[in-house]
């Protein structure tokens, strides 16, 4: 069984992508380790990175060969200044010379050591192969970016479902929603009790603490950044950040100084439905703005669908209760990432393998469980409203004009929060006994959804607005 932490499932990194930009970089990082393991890092004479399939196809967009270059340079994704990104990426295109690791200088011309091949590599359609020249021979290793920042290697066991084969050391398991409510009765436990059991496992309730108080001021930070921020995105789409104007006329002349006291002064604004809409919509765009200017942004579960988690957590926090402090912070996170986990083992997180159902979708049902537990749902019927989040998200595609993490998906995160909060509503006044379609039954639908779903709508830009709507037109 897959053993998934809720770490695994909210990750902080670098936009625009999960799969394409993180998971790439974490891949380049794996790559040096193994490089050091094996005693070949210091015989390495030059580098070739080949990228695959939907790595490929929207690898420009999604700024992958930067993450790759990122990655070689050994610098971390999690705690490097954003603003050194541009720096060490134009040495690299105009001194022709990449530092390894920090460590050691090689040749690296950006144009001919980095390859886009559009053919797919069989077990994932994101596939990299380092290569790495050392005394006139070639040492291979190929890599699989699955979603959400994951990566595994070739040589990893596979199931015959293409199914990664994992051992868990978590005292209750899960795979399935059914599996989960077992051990909530068993132990008399909400989701979030029954998750933190799990976690404290394998670290001390302190470091738990820590951690997601770190992953929730860096989703406090984006949200921050992206409404204080204006202008047009990167990229050639030029599309206007949307965030920054919303956020000045709800904000109004409320002064403020730091992202808290802007949370508080965000409590003191008018609150009518139409507010309440803007809101949650303008916290979820000025997310994935930041996320598609190369900021720093959580992957929940992936980077292309980072605005809606912190969207719905903000909208308890400053709209349905004033009083609420870290602890609800971390039973919504703590929930949210064990039913993204449900669907990462039963399905994908990975657009490239699903369509756009795999990332807002998932995170809609994440967001939409957490609210339901910390409104006062049961465990039944947070996993109720996990369900009916991504019902209304099956067959959803994954089709960004021009290959980049802009149109639809930046508006998507605004949809998906907004129907994670009312999929949350409707469980709550849900009796479960009446349900019709399980949690479980959905997760499997959607993989044979995304089985099913033509390539070209899977974050492959060959289908959908990808091809309705050209560059030229924007």
């Amino acid at each position: 069984m897959e053993c998934i932490s809720v770490f695994d499932m909210l990750k902080i990194g670098v936009g625009p992508s999960s799969s394409h930009t993180l998971g790439p970089w974490r891949a380049a990082e794996r790559w040096i380790k193994e490089l050091k393991d094996k005693k070949r890092f210091n015989k390495v004479e030059s580098i070739t990175v080949d990228l695959y399939g939907s790595l490929s196809l929207t690898g420009k967009g999604h700024a992958t060969d930067f993450a790759v270059i990122l990655g070689l340079t050994g610098a971390d994704p999690e705690r490097m200044p954003i603003e050194n990104i541009d720096t060490i990426i134009n040495d690299v295109k105009t001194k022709n010379v990449l530092m390894f690791n920090n460590e050691r200088e090689l040749p690296f011309d950006f144009k001919s050591n980095i390859v886009f091949n559009r053919k797919f590599l069989p077990f994932h359609s994101n596939g990299m192969v380092f290569t790495a020249l050392i005394n006139g021979r070639n040492y291979k290793s190929t890599y699989y970016s699955i979603g959400g920042g994951f990566v595994v290697q070739e040589e990893r066991k596979i199931s015959k479902a293409n199914k990664i084969i994992f051992y868990c050391t978590f005292p209750y398991p899960v795979s399935y929603g059914t599996e989960l409510l077992k051990f909530c009765e068993q132990l008399q436990l909400p989701i979030s009790g029954v998750v933190l059991e799990n976690e404290k496992s394998i670290r001390e309730e302190t470091s738990i603490d820590f951690e997601l108080k770190r992953i929730w001021n860096t989703m406090l930070e984006c949200m921050y950044v992206g409404c204080h921020t204006e202008g047009n995105l990167p990229g050639g789409l030029n599309v206007r950040r949307r965030a920054f104007d919303i956020h000045k006329n709800l904000i109004g002349e409320r002064k403020y100084e730091n992202p808290q006291e802007w949370l508080e002064s965000i409590r003191k604004t008018e609150v009518k439905f139409r507010q309440i809409l803007k809101w949650v919509s303008c916290f979820a765009l000025a997310v994935n703005e930041v996320n598609a200017s190369l900021g720093r942004v959580v992957t929940a579960p992936t980077n292309g669908s980072a605005g809606v988690i912190p969207s719905v957590l903000m909208y308890y926090l400053v709209i349905e209760n004033h009083d609420a402090d870290f602890k609800h912070i971390k039973k919504f996170l703590l929930v949210a990432g064990e039913i993204g986990s449900i669907f990462k083992k039963g399905a994908t997180i990975s657009a490239a393998m699903g369509g756009c159902q795999a990332e807002i979708g998932v995170s809609s049902a994440m967001a939409a469980g957490a609210l339901c537990e910390l409104l006062g749902g049961t465990p039944e019927q947070v996993l109720v409203a996990a369900e009916i989040a991504m019902e209304h998200h099956l067959g959803l595609t994954c089709d960004p004009i021009g290959g980049l993490v802009q149109i639809p998906c930046i508006e998507r995160n605004s949809m998906g929060a907004i129907k994670a909060i009312n999929a949350a509503e409707l469980a709550l006044d849900t009796d479960p006994k009446n349900v019709k379609v399980p949690l479980d039954k959905v997760v499997n639908t959607m993989w044979e959804t995304a089985k099913d779903m033509n390539t070209k709508y899977k974050e492959t830009s060959e289908g959908g607005l990808a091809v309705g709507v050209n560059m030229s037109d924007c």
